[in-house]
C-alpha cells in the first residue's frame, strides 16, 4: 500500500510540473572531487519588478553519496538586510521567496532587483567523482497565486468529487486565541493548532483568513507537508470600516484601506483584487456595524458594483437560523440578477474544539462543500467560482447534496445555467445521503416553490418533481431542512434563462 500511495505521489507531482508555466532561467554546472567541502555562488540577474523567485534544484551523482546543500544570497553582502535569504541544506529541493512569504528555512523579505546567487555547499563528494546540478528559476512579477512555480506541492488528489472544507477561520496571526498550556489564560493560539483541529475534523481543505495580512503564508507551506490529506488555502479577511470580505488566491500585497486617499471606495479594491485574479467573497453581510462589532455588517458608504464578488459567504459560524444570516443579502443579489455563490465559514476564532466564542462556530461548522475537479487551491477555487457548492450548516462529515437539472438534451447542476424555452418542462432530480426522512425545500427567485410532490425524503435519499418555464429567468435552489424547519443543507441555484 505504501508502494502504491508513493508511486501515485510522484504521478501528482509529474501532472504538477508538467502543467506549471517553463522557468524563466536554467542554470547549469559541473562539480568534482575538488569542490568537497566548498562553496559555489551561482549568479543571476532578478529584473526590477519581481515580486517572487522559486528555484527547484536537481543534481546527478547521488548514487555515489554527492550531496549539495541549498542556500540563497541577495544582491547585498552577507550580513546585509537583503544578503542572505536563507539556507535549506540538503532538506529541501525546490524553494521560494517573496516579500510576504518564503519556504521554511528561507526569509520573506521585498526581492531587490540586482544580481542574486544561489549558494551551494558541497559537504560531500568523492575525489573520483563528478556531479552536474541543474537550477530552474521562476521570476514573478504578478504573483497573483499560488501555482507550482511558487512553491507548492502537487494537487493532494486528482480525484473529481465533492470535498468539504472550512473558508474561514483565525489565528495568533490575527485575533485568534486559545488557552494557555497551564489552561490558566487566554493567549494568541498557534496556527498549528488551528490546523491541527481541522485535520481532527475530516475536512479536506482550510482557508487559513488572517485580517489584512499573509503572515501566515510561509507557516502554511512548512505545514502542508505534513497535513497531506488536507489542503491549506492562504486567505485573507479584508477587514474595512464598512465590510469584511474574504479574499483568496492572492498572494500580493493588497491595499485594505477603503475610505482612504489610495483605496476611495470598494470598487477601487475590487478591481485590484480582478487584477490579480483572485476570489472575493463578502463576509458575514448583515452583521451590526457598530462598537459591538466594527465593519463587520456591508455598509459601503457609495455604490458597489457587486459583479466584483465572485461569492457570499451565507452562513457564518451557527447563523443560519439567526435574524442576522447573510442568506436574505446573498438572494437579494441573486434577485438583482447576479450569478454569485453561496458560501460558509465557522469564522472561528479559538483554534481547538473550545466554542467559546458566541458569534463564531467551531471549525468545521459550517462546512463548505465544493465539487472541484481536483484537490488543489486552484481547482478549489475554481469549483466555488463555478457554483458546484453546497453548505453543510451543522458540519457533518457525510451530509451531501446533489441536483441535476435537465430540459430535453440540456444539463445543469448547481451553479450552471440552463435555457428551458416558455411551456417547456425543467426536470430536477435531486440526490441526498445520510439526510433520509428530512424535508426537501424548493426556492424559485426568493419564494417558496410549492409543485414538490414529496417533501420527505424517502429512505434512498432521491427525489424530482418538474417545473414549467415561462421563458423569462429565474434561478431555482433546493435546501434540505430537519421536520422541525431547521436549515441542514444550503443549495446554490440552477439559473434558468440566464
Amino acid at each position: 500500500m505504501r508502494a502504491l500511495i508513493a508511486l501515485l505521489l510522484s504521478c501528482f507531482a509529474a501532472v504538477a510540473m508538467a502543467a506549471e508555466r517553463a522557468p524563466d532561467l536554467v542554470l547549469r554546472g559541473e562539480l568534482t572531487g575538488a569542490d568537497q567541502h566548498t562553496y559555489r555562488e551561482v549568479p543571476f540577474d532578478v529584473p526590477q519588478g519581481t515580486s517572487r523567485i522559486t528555484i527547484d534544484v536537481d543534481y546527478t551523482g547521488r548514487e555515489e553519496r554527492t550531496t549539495i546543500d541549498l542556500g540563497l544570497l541577495g544582491p547585498g553582502g552577507f550580513e546585509a538586510q537583503d544578503g542572505f535569504r536563507g539556507w535549506s541544506g540538503g532538506s529541501k529541493r525546490r524553494f521560494t521567496v517573496s516579500a510576504t512569504d518564503a519556504t521554511a528555512s528561507f526569509l520573506p523579505g521585498a526581492i531587490v532587483p540586482g544580481r542574486w546567487r544561489l549558494l551551494l555547499g558541497i559537504p560531500n563528494i568523492r575525489p573520483a567523482s563528478k556531479a552536474t546540478y541543474t537550477a530552474r528559476v521562476w521570476l514573478s512579477g504578478d504573483d497573483e497565486g499560488f501555482g507550482p512555480e511558487r512553491g507548492l506541492t502537487a494537487p493532494l488528489s486528482m480525484e473529481d468529487r465533492w470535498y468539504r472544507g472550512d473558508l474561514h477561520m483565525h489565528s495568533a496571526h490575527s485575533d485568534g486565541n486559545c488557552l494557555s498550556a497551564s489552561g490558566t489564560k487566554k493567549v494568541p493560539c498557534p496556527l498549528f493548532f488551528t490546523v491541527a483541529s481541522a485535520a481532527k475534523r475530516g475536512l479536506e481543505f482550510i482557508a487559513v483568513s488572517e485580517h489584512n495580512t499573509m503572515s501566515q503564508v510561509s507557516e502554511l507551506r512548512e505545514m502542508q507537508p505534513y497535513f497531506d490529506t488536507m489542503l491549506l488555502i492562504p486567505a485573507r479577511e479584508i477587514t474595512t470600516f464598512s465590510g469584511h470580505a474574504n479574499l483568496f488566491g492572492v498572494s500580493r500585497t493588497v491595499d485594505f484601506r477603503v475610505g482612504s486617499k489610495q483605496v476611495p471606495d470598494w470598487n477601487t479594491l475590487l478591481n485590484d483584487v480582478a487584477r490579480a485574479h483572485g476570489l472575493i467573497s463578502i463576509n458575514h453581510p448583515r452583521r451590526p456595524n457598530d462598537e459591538t462589532c466594527m465593519g463587520c455588517g456591508f455598509t459601503p458608504e457609495t455604490p458597489v458594483d457587486m459583479h466584483g464578488f465572485q461569492a457570499i459567504e451565507a452562513v457564518n459560524g451557527r447563523d443560519a437560523e439567526r435574524a442576522d444570516t447573510g442568506i436574505p443579502f446573498w438572494e437579494n443579489q441573486l434577485n438583482a440578477g447576479l450569478r454569485v455563490t453561496a458560501i460558509g465559514g465557522s469564522d472561528s476564532h479559538v483554534g481547538t474544539d473550545d466554542p467559546r466564542d458566541p458569534l463564531a462556530g467551531v471549525i468545521g461548522t459550517p462546512t463548505t462543500v465544493v465539487h472541484a475537479r481536483e484537490l488543489s487551491m486552484e481547482g478549489i477555487l475554481d469549483g466555488i467560482r463555478a457554483g458546484h457548492v453546497f453548505v453543510d450548516t451543522e458540519g457533518s462529515r457525510d451530509r451531501a447534496l446533489d441536483v441535476l437539472a435537465s430540459s430535453g438534451s440540456a444539463r445543469a447542476a448547481m451553479g450552471d445555467a440552463i435555457t428551458v424555452a416558455r411551456g417547456a418542462v425543467l426536470h430536477v432530480g435531486v440526490r441526498t445521503k445520510a439526510l433520509q426522512g428530512s424535508d426537501i425545500t424548493v426556492t424559485i427567485d426568493g419564494r417558496p416553490f410549492d409543485g414538490v410532490p414529496v417533501k420527505r425524503l424517502p429512505a434512498n435519499g432521491e427525489m424530482s418533481f418538474d417545473w414549467t418555464s415561462d421563458g423569462k429567468p429565474h434561478w431555482l435552489r433546493v435546501d434540505v431542512r430537519s421536520t422541525e424547519g431547521k436549515l441542514l443543507i444550503l443549495g446554490n441555484p440552477v439559473y434558468v434563462n440566464y
